[in-house]
């Protein structure tokens, strides 16, 4: 009679440093996942303040896009820029950046960041985040020059193009670096927090427009690019020490590397908690190869991945769809709209204040209410803020109506900083599979910047004085596609808060409808370690 074989061995680091059976590993995990579901948000930022830390400055990187990606699309308002780089129509309306300019500098900046956000889903799986964030804050030191040396419109289209790259990458690494070095509890938090990071950046950008608003010559938009180069020194200098996310160490195979990693992301954890996770974590990966989860681009296309695909670029375009393309740069809607160059720049200022009270908010709320209700809501609520402007245009002229509309626009500001802006973030983050994680962030995004390219050449078509003129009409096109959002919103957007990521795993790998995500029952646990341990005492 042949000799019964064993069971196969899992190899994971733990505090004793020898192999552990499938069933031990299998414990560990489930000890692991209670462990999370039962942290409080008080005691997950006491254990994992240096995750908290290192992920808010890997996510500063955003506030450095923030502001590069806001200053030519507020500068089209500043009149020594539109004299260099626009012509003169009439003494009414002075020097313009002409509509397919305003376009080809709009797109030309998307476009880098396209093809930023496509590569970083293949470099940052092969080579890891910190590696990737480094070499392209190097890129972006480098390609500042550009701009800041502009001759000509060609070449600023050029140099938008070129700057666009690094900063793709910088919005993709961000989100999903977050979500890999965060416990359960502060998940949402810190994938929030990039969302922050975007509001700090273009406050900062408009305070600094602001003071340059009348400036005639050519330092009064040189200054501001030049103020560019005054954030990728220190943040390479201190990100050169931030550990690398223990998820993707797990991904290739690095499980003691990933270890060391988890205890350098939390605060007096025993070895014996850290071995648990590293457990959890290889668990996870287990699930997700049993459900066929692949880690190239084709396979955010294949199977149920196509599902989680869907959700994640379609909750990102919906914040264009929703309006942003007039809400979120409005200096130079404002004055096109009659307010004048200064005071568009300050309530520009206003609003950009307004939208991170509006994030820090999004804290409080995301506590209590989930994911999908907050976004829902939240996109009814700026649709209906699109036509209370476009009805304010229709129904007045008098100067009231002109504060009335900017008014309006801060308050859609504040809304969806309080909303769909920072929780879109902590969706893509959660609903997507950690093998695929960092491409779907990267496909998500890609899609947030397709749709931006046709809002971005929609948008100064409308607004623009040369061009259709249309002002605060132009909200009804928004509040319209926002209307369509809300349909797809409410069937297809599942709740994800408060689940693992292998629950989420196996609730997408059984089809579930999105209104079933939040009161489904769900445990990853409930007939493996029975199983294993049967087939144990077989053997």
């Amino acid at each position: 009679m042949d000799k019964p074989k064993s069971i196969p061995i899992v190899q994971i680091a733990c505090s004793d440093s020898h192999a552990v059976s499938k069933m031990e590993m299998t414990r560990r995990a489930q000890r692991a996942s209670q462990n999370e579901h039962a942290q409080t948000l008080w005691e997950a930022i006491k254990t994992h303040r240096k995750a908290v830390i290192w992920s808010m400055l890997v996510s500063t990187a955003i506030i450095m896009e923030s502001y590069d990606t806001s200053l030519v699309g507020a500068l089209f308002a500043q009149p020594a820029f539109s004299k260099k780089y626009g012509r003169f129509f009439s003494h009414k309306k002075g020097y313009q950046v002409t509509g397919p300019w305003q376009v080809g500098l709009g797109n030309a900046t998307t476009c880098g960041t396209i093809i930023g956000a496509f590569f970083n889903g293949w470099f940052t799986d092969r080579y890891g985040y910190r590696k990737v964030l480094l070499a392209n804050l190097i890129l972006i030191c480098a390609f500042i020059f550009l701009p800041f040396f502009a001759k000509s419109i060609e070449m600023l289209l050029v140099a938008e193009v070129l700057c666009g790259i690094p900063w793709g990458v910088f919005a993709t690494l961000a989100p999903a670096y977050a979500a890999e070095v965060c416990p359960l509890a502060l998940r949402g938090y810190l994938t929030v927090y990039v969302n922050m990071c975007w509001g700090i950046g273009h406050l900062i950008a408009s305070s600094i427009l602001e003071r340059f608003s009348e400036g005639k010559t050519q330092w009064a938009y040189r200054v501001p690019f030049a103020l560019q180069w005054g954030w990728p020194i220190p943040l390479f200098a201190i990100l050169y020490f931030a550990p690398e996310s223990p998820w993707w160490l797990i991904r290739h195979d690095r499980i003691p590397e990933a270890e060391k990693a988890l205890a350098r992301l939390s605060y007096k954890r025993t070895r014996e908690e850290i071995a648990a996770n590293v457990a959890l974590m290889i668990h996870t990966e287990m699930i997700e190869k049993e459900i066929e989860s692949g880690s190239t681009y084709l396979d955010c296309f294949k199977g149920i991945d196509l599902r989680r695909t869907e959700i994640v670029c379609i909750t990102f375009a919906c914040q264009l769809f929703s309006g942003l393309a007039l809400g979120g740069n409005p200096a130079y809607f404002f004055k096109q709209a009659g307010l004048g160059t200064s005071f568009s720049f300050k309530l520009s200022i206003g609003g950009h204040g307004m939208a991170c009270v509006g994030t820090l908010l999004s804290w409080f709320i995301m506590s209590y209410r989930g994911r999908r209700e907050i976004y829902v809501t939240g996109l009814l609520s700026l649709v209906c803020i699109m036509f209370t402007v476009g009805f304010v245009e229709v129904g007045t002229e008098d100067k009231a109506g002109k504060f009335g509309m900017g008014g309006l626009v801060v308050l859609w500001l504040f809304t969806y900083y309080m909303t769909i802006g920072p929780i879109c973030y902590a969706i893509i983050s959660e609903t997507s599979s950690t093998r695929l994680r960092t491409k779907s962030v990267c496909l998500a995004r890609i899609a947030y910047y397709i749709v931006a390219i046709a809002c971005g050449t929609a948008e100064p078509y409308m607004v623009n004085p040369t061009e259709f003129n249309l002002k605060g009409k132009t909200a009804f096109v928004w509040a319209t596609t926002g209307s369509f959002c809300c349909i797809w919103a409410y069937f297809r957007l599942p709740e994800t808060m408060g689940r693992t990521y292998e629950e989420l795993d196996i609730m997408f790998a059984r089809k579930l409808s999105a209104r079933k995500f939040s009161k489904y029952q769900v445990d990853a646990y409930e007939y493996e370690v029975e199983k294993v341990a049967r087939v144990e005492v077989e053997v």
